[in-house]
């Protein structure tokens, strides 16, 4: 059968947040079957913890932020997303503060930390969510749905008045099952604009950001020595931020996924509107090869069944 996952062993590190600067240390521990994604804010006296649910998102502002009982944590999605593409169904995450540490602004370093521990499969079915009817939501002219689809898909489209942006592929298309998410989606780093700094820094915003941690541009070209680590790569991270918003579902989810210049915002309102509706999705679990479908199968490609 298709197995949840978790890691072998313990992994930490340490970086900056991108958006409040501080100081952090991150540690990623086994979980056993059926317990999700869980954060926990270990710098706080008693410690929360917090599920991923997209119920939980609170402040959208250039990241998802994940808030219970006062408490906050901050631009989960890079970590999400590298959850996701590894297929890691279970475990517990460690912060003493109010952010995930930002790293290189990629979902790469969060890969290989993973990769570091080993992963373990685990003696359980795991457990998708599969959509069953086209959601939707839209904003002026950006939007994003969800549709029946037998495997993971996601395709991204981006709309910015920026030479530099306009030279790179304005859409990417990832099908999972045939793309690899390593080599494809994790690599790609967050980006921004000089000529914003200033106000996102006086909104308490970006005041870890750096040429170490992001694509930065002037009003004409990439700021960064090493230009771009692949052509499309804004577009690209767009669809990275995607997937890790999308995990927040709690679980894999079996559908398309496409989107016009949306964020974290409406990836969250859309994950809202799947689960509000009863008759929008369904759990599916695969415990037999011959009953499942080849793209399911092959999302996880070193997941094999026992």
């Amino acid at each position: 059968m298709l197995k949840q996952r978790t890691l072998k062993s313990i992994v930490r590190t340490t970086g900056v947040g991108l958006h409040s600067g501080a100081k952090v240390t991150l540690v990623l521990r086994p979980a056993a079957p059926g317990t999700g994604i869980v954060f926990r804010r270990v710098d706080l006296a008693p410690a929360v913890a917090i599920k991923a649910d997209p119920f939980a998102v609170g402040d959208t502002r250039l990241a998802s932020c994940l808030e219970r009982d006062g408490a906050k944590l901050g631009t989960v999605e890079h970590l999400m997303s590298a959850l996701a593409g590894l297929g890691i169904d279970n475990l517990h995450v460690e912060v003493d503060a109010e952010e995930i540490p930002i790293l290189d602004g990629s979902a790469a370093p969060f890969v290989y930390l993973l990769q570091s521990a080993g992963i373990e499969e685990q003696n359980a079915p795991k457990r998708f969510m599969r959509v069953k009817k086209v959601v939707a939501v839209k904003d002026g002219d950006k939007w994003a749905r969800l549709s029946p689809y037998e495997g993971f898909r996601v395709e991204f489209s981006i709309q910015f008045n920026h030479p530099a942006v306009n030279r790179s592929g304005a859409r990417v298309a990832v099908d999972f099952a045939d793309q690899s998410y390593i080599r494809d989606i994790a690599r790609a780093r967050t980006f921004g604009f000089t000529q914003d700094v200033e106000t996102m820094r006086a909104q308490g915003l970006a005041l870890g950001g750096s040429l170490e941690n992001a694509v930065v541009m002037d009003e004409y070209r990439v700021l960064n020595a090493d230009g771009l680590r692949l052509p499309d790569e804004f577009a690209r991270h767009k669809a990275l931020d995607a997937v890790g918003d999308l995990y927040l579902a709690g679980a894999p989810l079996l559908g398309a996924f496409s989107a016009h210049k949306s964020g974290h915002a409406l990836n969250n309102r859309l994950l809202r509107a799947l689960l509000s509706d009863a008759a929008a999705w369904e759990w599916a679990t695969f415990e037999r090869p011959d009953a499942t479908p080849a793209r399911v199968a092959r999302l996880f490609p070193d997941v094999r069944f026992a």
